[in-house]
C-alpha cells in the first residue's frame, strides 16, 4: 500500500469518525410551533392579491381571492415617507400606478391620489381597472379587513437603507397594535431584517428563512451533516430550484418537517407542478392562480 492511499485512507477514517462523533453530540432543536402555521391542509396563498385576476395589491385582488376561499395573502411591504407601512412591491411608483419616483419619497395621503390599477391590463389587454378607485393600500387596512386571514408579510426595504431601519420595529408595533402577532408570517430577502424583526418579536411570529439561511439549510442537508443545523426560521418560502439545485425532494422537505419547519412554494402556477409539490410534502403555496390552486389542493384533501 503507498503512503499516498495511506494517508486518503487515514483521513477517510477521520472524517467518519467526526461525523459520527457529531451525530452522538448533537442535538437539533426544533423550531417551536407558530399558530399561523398550524394549518391541517396545504395552505394557499396569493400572490399580492392574485396577479393575474385584478391589479396587485388592491382590495379588488384581496377581494376576488378572498371569495376563492384561500387562506390568505403574500403582499410586500414598504414604507412611506412619514413612516406609514404600505402594501407595495417595487422601490419605485411607475410601474403599477400613474405616479413616478421613489414609495419612500411620498407620504400616505400623497400615495392614495395615485390610481394604483393605472397600468393593469386583463387577459383582453383592457385597462379595466383604470380609474375605477383602487389606490394603494396599508398593511393596516389589509389586516383589519381580513382579520382572520393569514398574511405572509415580505419587508422589501433594504435593512442598509433609512426605510429599512425602521421597518422592523414599525412592523412590530402595528402587529400589536392590531393584535396580529398569531396570524402573520414575517420574511425578508434579507435574514438581517427578520433579525431586527425578532428583537421585538422574541419569537412571538413566525419568521421566514432569507436566501442565506435556505442555502445554509441546503448546504448542511447535502453534506450528511443536516443534523448539526439549527433552523433561525420557522417557513422557507423557496422556488423550485436555487440555481442547479432543486429545493422538490421529498427527502429535504422532509428535513426541514422534522424541525418544524413548513415548506411554502412560490411562484407555483400550473396543475401538474401543484400536484408534484403536494406529493413532495409542501405546507402551502404562493400563487398567482389562487383559483387553480385551490382546485387542485380540493381534489387532492
Amino acid at each position: 500500500m503507498g503512503r499516498k492511499t495511506k494517508v486518503a485512507l487515514t483521513m477517510g477514517a477521520a472524517g467518519v469518525a467526526a461525523w459520527a462523533a457529531s451525530k452522538v453530540v448533537a442535538k437539533p432543536k426544533p423550531r417551536p410551533l407558530k399558530e399561523a402555521l398550524e394549518f391541517k391542509d396545504p395552505v394557499v396563498l396569493s400572490h399580492r392579491g392574485g396577479l393575474k385576476s385584478a391589479p396587485e395589491h388592491t382590495m379588488a385582488a384581496f377581494s376576488k381571492s378572498a371569495e376563492l376561499g384561500v387562506h390568505g395573502f403574500a403582499v410586500d411591504i414598504r414604507l412611506t415617507k412619514d413612516e406609514e407601512i404600505v402594501l407595495f412591491h417595487d422601490e419605485t411608483a411607475d410601474r403599477t400606478t400613474d405616479f413616478s419616483g421613489r414609495i419612500a419619497d411620498y407620504t400616505i395621503n400623497e400615495l392614495k391620489k395615485a390610481d394604483a390599477a393605472y397600468m393593469f391590463q386583463d387577459a383582453e389587454g383592457d385597462f379595466s381597472y383604470r380609474n375605477k378607485g383602487e389606490k394603494i393600500v396599508t398593511l393596516r387596512e389589509l389586516l383589519t379587513a381580513y382579520p382572520h386571514m393569514l398574511i405572509a408579510i415580505n419587508l422589501k426595504d433594504s435593512p442598509d437603507t433609512y426605510e429599512g431601519s425602521l421597518m422592523p420595529s414599525k412592523l412590530w408595533r402595528l402587529l400589536e397594535e392590531t393584535g396580529s402577532e398569531e396570524r402573520v408570517i414575517v420574511m425578508s430577502a434579507f435574514d438581517e431584517q427578520t433579525d431586527r424583526f425578532n428583537l421585538y418579536a422574541q419569537n412571538k411570529v413566525a419568521t421566514g428563512a432569507g436566501h442565506d439561511e435556505v442555502k445554509k439549510a441546503y448546504a448542511s442537508f447535502t453534506s450528511k451533516f443536516g443534523h448539526l443545523y439549527n433552523p433561525r426560521a420557522d417557513l422557507f418560502c423557496i422556488p423550485e430550484k436555487i440555481g442547479p439545485f432543486p429545493m422538490t425532494t421529498e427527502s429535504f422537505v422532509s428535513f426541514l418537517s422534522s424541525l418544524n419547519v413548513a415548506v411554502y412554494y412560490n411562484h407555483v402556477n400550473d396543475k401538474e407542478t401543484f400536484e408534484k409539490l403536494l406529493k413532495a410534502g409542501a405546507s402551502g403555496f404562493i400563487t398567482d392562480e389562487p383559483a387553480l390552486a385551490m382546485e387542485v389542493i380540493q381534489q387532492h384533501s
